[in-house]
């Protein structure tokens, strides 16, 4: 039978809105302070993670849960993944999956942190890329998470990935999946900031009013030119899965899908036209594409983003490219 570890994370850093899932009310806001001792931290596991354990338990897993609050933590709750050692000293994930992993997650941001801890883990330097790799990647495929979502209030939001999937939220259901279901491959975007990308970004921002705050940038998909910075922007999406596929009424992105290999790109753009009586309307053009990478290079501006939901700050040039089922859920 199989070994599973259960992973919460314990750190809001990742987690708008709550470390754990509740509400800031476990372990403290955002910016990982909190009014408690760290000993009282997140020591009452969540309803869920119980709920699984037992379905887990009771179908003959062995089971442990971990709380981390780390990246060094989370770390040593991936190392239990690792395959064989290897002749060219590379951690390698196992093949025959007999430790399965689940992760309980308040959002998309903490799903997300634990990937990039992986990526981290397992990605090759460049330096030492083995033959064994695949020519349209960077990293071996990951092993196939579990995601137990924790905040049933998202069950029916368009942001949140599991509900994006379809993947099951009751803890048994969970449970079953991971220890009968099959491996959903998925394509996982990397980016030059150090991190990765499994639903989308929305880059710009709105005032206290809802107006969108215009910026400037050049935004290239594949060597198509949306924006060449010369024109302000009011939004740009890039989406693996569909999370960011709409700003209001407005599609930014067509039919994003996160398992074709391709990432796409929606730059929305105020254009000014005038009336058969002269008078000055703006509506917003939609320039779409889809390819392998997107670059973006801000013009003299600061721009404001949430990826995964989690909020960032771009002032330099940042590139996502796709990694083709590079990622793995367990499904029913």
């Amino acid at each position: 039978m199989y070994d599973v570890v259960l992973l919460t994370l314990g750190s809001g850093r990742d987690a708008p809105g709550g470390a754990c899932g509740s509400g800031g009310a476990c372990c403290g806001g955002a910016d990982d302070t909190a009014a408690t001792p760290d000993a009282e931290r997140c020591e009452t596991p969540r309803v869920p993670v119980l709920a699984c354990t037992d379905a887990l338990t009771a179908r003959g897993a062995r089971v442990t849960t971990v709380t981390a609050r780390s990246d060094a933590e989370i770390d040593e709750v991936l190392a239990r993944l690792d395959g064989p050692p290897r002749a060219d000293g590379l951690a390698w994930p196992d093949s025959d999956g007999k430790t399965r992993l689940v992760v309980a997650t308040a959002s998309d941001g903490q799903l997300r942190a634990v990937l990039r801890r992986l990526v981290r883990r397992y990605a090759p330097p460049p330096s030492r890329r083995p033959a064994d790799l695949a020519e349209d990647r960077t990293l071996p495929d990951l092993p196939p998470v579990g995601v137990l979502p924790l905040d049933p209030a998202r069950s029916g939001t368009v942001r949140d990935l599991a509900a994006q999937l379809g993947l099951p939220r009751d803890p048994a259901a969970v449970a079953a999946a991971v220890l009968d279901g099959t491996p959903r491959r998925l394509d996982l975007l990397r980016n030059d900031g150090g991190s990765v990308t499994l639903d989308g970004a929305l880059l710009g921002a709105a005032d206290d009013a809802g107006r969108p705050l215009h910026w400037r940038a050049r935004v290239e998909v594949d060597g198509t030119v949306l924006s060449d910075g010369s024109e302000p922007i009011s939004a740009c999406a890039i989406g693996n899965a569909g999370g960011y596929a709409h700003l209001g009424e407005v599609a930014l992105l067509a039919d994003p899908d996160p398992a074709d290999g391709r990432l796409a790109v929606g730059v929305a753009v105020p254009v000014v036209t005038r009336s058969a009586l002269g008078r000055k309307r703006v509506r917003l053009e939609v320039r779409r594409a889809r390819g392998r990478a997107v670059a973006v290079v801000p013009r003299d501006e600061k721009v404001p983003f949430l990826d995964d939901g989690v909020e960032g700050e771009l002032s330099r040039k940042r590139s996502w490219w796709t990694e083709p089922g590079a990622w793995a859920v367990w499904t029913g």
